[in-house]
């Protein structure tokens, strides 16, 4: 667990100050400036699927760096193992108007008089969904979903779109799929191979995904 997340800022300044001192102090601002956002999103997500896993036959991971096939890395949100299924769970904690369809590209995100590009979040998942179908090929792609959900202040002004939600409407989204998809054995073993697969979070991982990211998309 990421207990320190729910710590002050104070104590989280505080844990940081050996790194601090030990050298990487760019590398470190970002770790904290990287916590400040994902206390505000991924969190809130994490926290909702923790209790959800607590009456389910069902385990969750965080933050899952995997090397891909081309030596570059991606990164996962989280991923809900289940009898229901594989979850490749994107968060975005965004606020405004949020404009975009299935199909799209790019979505809009428009606060007061301002309009904000992005990456269609359903395309930048399914790079995650096809890596972990990859992982697991004794299963089923049926059995692999990608879930978007919106944990900000945002509101769609758009039709709705399956599988993206507000972070209110993920576990009905989850609920609505089939049970027992998954056996326990089978959950237990993907558990396994996935936390096998994925790199340790270090510094070296993580400078390493941001330089292929800023060599893609730029700064």
């Amino acid at each position: 667990m990421f207990e320190s997340l729910c710590k002050s800022n104070f104590d989280v300044i505080y844990l940081l100050i050996p790194l601090v001192i030990g050298g990487g102090f760019g590398y470190i601002i970002g770790i904290y400036r990287r916590w400040r956002l994902e206390n505000s999103g991924e969190v809130l997500v994490r926290n909702l699927l923790e209790k959800y896993c607590e009456n389910k036959d069902a385990h969750l991971l965080n933050c899952i760096t995997l090397r891909l096939e081309d030596g570059s890395t991606t990164q996962i949100d989280h991923v809900l193992v289940s009898t229901k299924g594989i979850f490749v769970i994107e968060t975005k904690h965004y606020k405004g108007w949020i404009f975009g369809n299935a199909r799209a590209k790019a979505w809009a995100q428009i606060i007061y008089t301002n309009k904000y590009l992005f990456q269609n979040p359903l395309f930048q998942n399914y790079k995650h969904v096809k890596e972990v179908q990859r992982i697991f090929e004794f299963l089923e792609p049926r059995l692999i979903h990608n879930i978007v959900v919106f944990s900000g202040e945002s509101i769609f002004k758009t039709s709705k779109i399956d599988n993206v939600c507000y972070l209110e409407e993920l576990i009905p989204t989850i609920e609505k799929y089939s049970d027992d998809v998954l056996t326990l054995n089978r959950i237990q073993f993907c558990v396994g191979r996935l936390e096998y697969m994925r790199l340790k979070l270090t510094q070296k991982t993580d400078l390493e995904h941001q330089a292929y990211l800023e060599q893609k998309f730029g700064q």
